[in-house]
């Protein structure tokens, strides 16, 4: 008669059981990289940069990479739990999909956030302008510089503005999702700025008018996360 009961008890307990393993489970499946939402609407940008554009390349090209690049972490132990900069570190050592789409993840990332809504942009800081205006002659100077990294670079890529290890600052583009803190960067340095010169960035609104597009997405850079980044690179080399 006791066996009965026992099985019973088994029974109405085991729910309970796999309820409490279950979020563990869930944890453990969790993806090392995550996808987060765009810091503004898809059409803040507009008109230098139209919905339907921030909508197929937040949406679709930079999951995409996320999505790829936890395929590509997971398929090796050895990489669990690395983040992202430190893959870059040493990316010359790993699989060309984590190249490929951790330069992608790490790029997108960076990009969204140096761009804001109207009211929300600011301006360059009296500190970043003086380091430009030693580097390029004026603010002109260095926009016309980076512009032309933009429109130089051949085929897919990005321009930056990088701090280098000596406290300068340089103009550099690299090819496809590749960035200055890769350890085969030809010039590395901590990005400051960027832009993202792949024709999914501009083509809907721009076609094949890239140096138009660089033209005016000055208009929409955010200037006061810029300020941010320069200071905290400036901090890191003290």
């Amino acid at each position: 008669m006791l066996k009965p009961i026992v099985a019973a008890l088994l029974l109405a307990s085991a729910p309970a059981a796999f309820a409490q393993a279950a979020p563990i489970e869930q944890a453990a499946q969790q993806p090392a990289f995550t996808l987060d939402p765009l810091p503004y609407a898809t059409d803040a940008l507009a008109p230098v940069i139209d919905k339907e554009t921030m909508e197929l390349h937040h949406g679709r090209h930079h999951r995409a990479y996320v999505d790829n690049l936890n395929k590509a972490v997971s398929a090796d132990p050895a990489l669990k739990g690395l983040s992202l900069e430190q893959l870059m570190a040493r990316v010359s050592t790993l699989p060309k999909a984590i190249r490929d789409n951790g330069g992608g993840h790490w790029n997108h990332r960076f990009f969204w956030g140096l761009m804001a809504p109207e009211g929300q942009r600011g301006q360059p800081s009296a500190r970043l302008v003086a380091a430009i205006e030693r580097q390029w002659g004026s603010m002109d100077a260095f926009k016309a510089a980076f512009q032309q990294a933009g429109t130089s670079q051949f085929g897919s890529g990005w321009a930056w503005l990088i701090l280098k290890a000596d406290g300068t600052l340089a103009v550099v583009s690299t090819p496809n999702q590749d960035n200055p803190l890769m350890d085969l960067a030809p010039m590395k340095g901590r990005p400051i700025l960027a832009n993202d010169v792949w024709e999914h960035a501009y083509y809907l609104n721009y076609r094949n008018r890239r140096g138009e597009y660089l033209g005016k997405w000055w208009d929409v850079v955010n200037w006061g996360r810029v300020n941010e980044i320069y200071d905290e690179a400036i901090a890191l080399k003290r």
